[in-house]
């Protein structure tokens, strides 16, 4: 199949995957996967490790070819810390640290079986919206079932092999020493521990031991424990018979690892594992895990030394922050998650935001302001696809976030523009009927006949509005004149408004009141309505703006000006103007 001509960064690793993969499995599905750990909220810097792959393996897709899109949840990872400011949640659950997150109870009040469930079951209802197709993976069902037996024996029986690769790592690592090396690598730590949220354990142990190197970790068996703080202290490669002993509670037993389920390889390992097992070829991996030493790196020897395999097609993503806060972290708690976007915008702009930048740019995810500006920047690409002015590359990050190989994710039928309908929601307070009268005026030869077609960018602005914006920036129309304020105008600001009284029912419509705001003040200094401003001209409308925002919503400052005179209403800006 010809290779695509396209510029952007999914078309480039939708050719190299499949080159990839007619070269590794000809005729095979395209295996693409992520890994997340449901140890927290899966918050939005989680989701690149989803949409990453998702967009590339849509592409391919696309293309005519079978794909799979794997997603390990990785629910048999320890539970290794209390995360801050989640609901229902309270250091009691510190006594669960060392268990498998499926062994956690969930928060109080979940619907859910355990903590694991609970946070998936988030996530898993904001890619339905977002039009991510996968094939689910429980670890904790495919270890307990011993789907991996072969594999977990065979590392065992490379034990030493597997040692001797890492020993690599711990070698560099301490012939480098000094304080600087020391720096750097409590920026890795820190780096993995943001990654081991969504990405696997990437912070747990690799297996050493003072009883020996050991790739495997069992779950204590003891009732009441279930804990991964043991130590195998003895290994059988004949009879795979396996000795443990439990740090936590003292618990020590002997298993036949041929037959034992509760337990699983280290992290550094079973990722390589997994990647031979599923025949994964494409699989993102955080900025973490480019560090010497790291899953990632590591895990390209393991899995061509000791399984065989090929290691993926593995992109770096750097991370996702939010406008207004630092680096999202679930262990800190307040982290935004998927759902909490798409309640204030659109499934296909949260998918624009992740197909438009390259996986190793970071990029911003806005709850404040700044998603007017960006929902403006959206209208401006759409009005250029509708067009054709827009470049490949902007095209084609377009149709990826409105549609999928599959279908096409819902639309707004009439688009206005998302800081209108945050500032008319805002001034009406979501009361429908009023919405509607002032939509409707917006443009009078095309008037909006029901809110169902401003819908759902109408739903998400109001959203935003009522949960983003707090409520002292609020805006509140005055109930009656500001008589003093009105006395106190010198005659040249009451003659603007006039003027702009005297002509309000004639340009009543959204861009009419446009032009009339704009308007006065070029017409007080003798000029036509449509000259160009000049930087005196500009201060006079500044200055006749801020008159016209304190009588009619008591501060100097509030939404576009057109916009609240529509929403105010013509005899009610008429009262509160003095006329």
């Amino acid at each position: 199949m010809a290779q695509s001509t396209e510029t952007d960064w999914v078309s480039r690793f939708a050719d190299d995957v499949i080159a990839e993969s007619e070269r590794r499995a000809p005729g095979k599905p395209v295996v693409v996967a992520s890994g997340i750990s449901p140890s927290g909220p899966i918050h939005l810097g989680n989701l690149r490790e989803v949409m990453t792959p998702h967009l590339v393996a849509d592409e391919v897709r696309r293309r005519g070819y079978e794909v799979r899109h794997l997603i390990s949840w990785d629910d048999f990872d320890r539970y290794r810390k209390v995360p801050a400011g989640i609901p229902g949640v309270d250091e009691s659950w510190g006594e669960h640290i060392g268990k498998p997150l499926t062994s956690v109870p969930a928060p109080a009040g979940s619907a859910y079986p355990n903590w694991a469930e609970h946070f998936k079951a988030q996530l898993i209802e904001s890619l339905v919206e977002l039009g991510v197709e996968y094939d689910g993976i429980s670890q904790t069902e495919k270890y307990l079932a011993g789907t991996y037996r072969e594999q977990i024996l065979h590392a065992m029986r490379h034990r030493g092999e597997i040692d001797a690769i890492l020993g690599r790592y711990r070698t560099k690592d301490k012939a480098a020493g000094g304080p600087s090396k020391k720096t750097q690598q409590k920026k890795v730590d820190e780096a993995e521990l943001e990654a081991a949220e969504g990405s696997g354990a990437a912070d747990e142990d690799d297996g050493a031991g003072s009883a020996g190197y050991y790739p495997y970790k069992p779950y204590c068996g003891n009732e009441g424990c279930g804990k991964d703080l043991t130590t195998v202290t003895a290994y059988d490669d004949e009879t795979t018979e396996l000795t443990y002993v439990c740090q936590a509670c003292g618990f020590d037993e002997t298993v036949r690892l041929s037959e034992f389920n509760r337990g699983k390889l280290v992290w550094k390992v079973d990722w390589p594992m997994r990647w031979a097992y599923e025949g994964v070829i494409f699989e993102p991996s955080g900025v973490d895990h480019s560090s010497p030493g790291s899953s990632f790196v590591v895990g390209g020897q393991i899995v061509r030394e000791i399984f065989d395999g090929v290691q993926p097609i593995g992109p770096m993503y750097a991370f996702v922050g939010i406008s207004g806060m630092a680096k999202m972290s679930s262990s800190k708690g307040g982290v935004p998650i998927p759902a909490d976007a798409l309640r204030i915008m659109e499934a296909p702009l949260l998918r624009w935001l992740y197909a438009r930048r390259r996986p190793n740019q970071s990029f911003k995810i806005a709850f404040d302001q700044e998603i007017q500006r960006l929902y403006d920047e959206w209208d401006a690409l759409e009005r250029k696809i509708a067009d054709g002015s827009a470049q490949a590359a902007d095209a084609a990050a377009h149709s990826r976030a409105t549609r999928t190989a599959a279908r096409e994710l819902p639309r707004t039928p009439r688009p206005l523009p998302y800081r209108m309908l945050a500032s008319v929601v805002d001034i009406t307070a979501g009361a429908e009927e009023q919405t509607l009268r002032i939509l409707a005026e917006l443009d009078p030869a095309d008037p909006l006949t029901s809110l169902d077609e401003a819908r759902p960018r109408l739903d998400r602005a109001e959203n935003w509005i009522t949960s983003q914006v707090p409520a002292e920036a609020r805006t509140v129309v005055r109930a009656e004149p500001d008589r003093e304020l009105l006395e106190s105008l010198d005659e040249q600001t009451r003659e603007a408004l006039r003027l702009l009284l005297a002509d309000l029912d004639a340009h009543w419509s959204l861009d009419g009141l446009t032009t009339l705001v704009y308007g006065v003040p070029k017409v007080l200094a003798g000029l036509e309505p449509d000259a160009k401003p000049t930087p005196e001209l500009k201060a006079a409308q500044r200055s006749f703006f801020a008159v016209l925002y304190r009588l009619l919503v008591t501060r100097d400052t509030g939404p576009r000006l057109p916009t609240l005179l529509l929403a105010v209403g013509a005899d009610r800006v008429r009262t509160l103007l003095g006329g």
